[in-house]
């Protein structure tokens, strides 16, 4: 199947991205809303399943021929098409930080051709912001109405002191240890694939995620930081891949801009305790 990676193409994502967004905070307004807990332990709510149901419709309208793996439905995934293209979606990503209510949970859509995101949307319907980006068309940020502005990553000088992004949910017990090492940084808690999100714009320098995480939690915002010129990398260095889809698990992955840091020898002593791959 042909298929135009344009701005046409990303446009019509975000609408979608915004639609689920809109089905979402329908029940992120209730006065209360149940909590279920799945196999894997991890919360479900009304707005998770609303969202993915969204999405699959608008999905096989826009793109029939195009196989959707959703966080929501892994058992309905029939793998890539022949062209290794599919889509790869979280309708809730970061379903702790809805049920906080803090607003730090988005919407990921993201295309995937050969292991590799060329198109990915991330939207946070509380904070109505917009982050968008695919291949030859670049990375972008919208704020409810403004300007559609192009971001690119920070390119770190050796004098300054790190802006670190770290899960708020998920922290972890190395981070520290490695931070320190760093040297001088300032750490920036956020939720969700928001953190992705403030590298790719230049907030931050780095994202450090020394726990565990889905394919479809990473994908979109991946795209979205490696059009800004950044870089999603397991800790070897290798970049963070979408082609072997027997496991879902990722490894553990650092997210950067610009700077003369060696990761993988920053984390070199955590490297074995990741996840494997296959």
């Amino acid at each position: 199947m042909a298929l135009n990676i344009d701005k046409e193409l990303l446009g019509n994502i975000e609408v979608i991205a915004r639609e689920a967004g809109a089905a979402i905070m329908e029940v992120y307004g209730r006065e209360d809303f149940s909590v279920q807990v799945k196999a894997d332990e991890s919360p479900l709510t009304a707005a998770d399943a609303a969202a993915h149901n969204l999405i699959s419709q608008r999905l096989a309208a826009l793109t029939p021929e195009l196989p959707l793996l959703s966080e929501e439905d892994v058992s309905g995934f029939g793998g890539p098409d022949a062209a290794g293209r599919y889509w790869l979606v979280d309708p809730l990503d970061g379903t702790k930080e809805f049920i906080k209510r803090n607003g730090e949970f988005t919407v990921n859509i993201a295309l995937i051709e050969q292991g590799r995101p060329i198109l990915g949307v991330v939207y946070a319907p509380v904070l109505d912001t917009m982050y968008a980006a695919a291949q030859g068309v670049g990375a972008f940020k919208q704020v409810g109405d403004g300007e559609r502005t192009t971001i690119c990553v920070a390119k770190h000088g050796q004098d300054e002191a790190w802006k670190v992004v770290g899960s708020r949910s998920h922290a972890g017990d190395t981070l520290p240890a490695v931070l320190q090492r760093l040297g001088e940084h300032e750490l920036i808690s956020m939720g969700s694939s928001l953190k992705f999100c403030l590298v790719a714009e230049g907030s931050a320098d780095v994202y450090p995620r020394l726990g565990p995480t889905s394919l479809w939690d990473t994908a979109a915002a991946q795209c979205v930081v490696e059009q800004a010129g950044g870089k999603v990398v397991q800790l070897s260095g290798e970049p963070l891949g979408y082609g072997n889809l027997a496991v879902i698990l990722n490894p553990f992955f650092v997210v950067h801009g610009q700077s003369s840091q060696d990761w993988p020898a920053l984390f070199s002593d955590v490297a074995d305790a990741a996840p494997r791959v296959s």
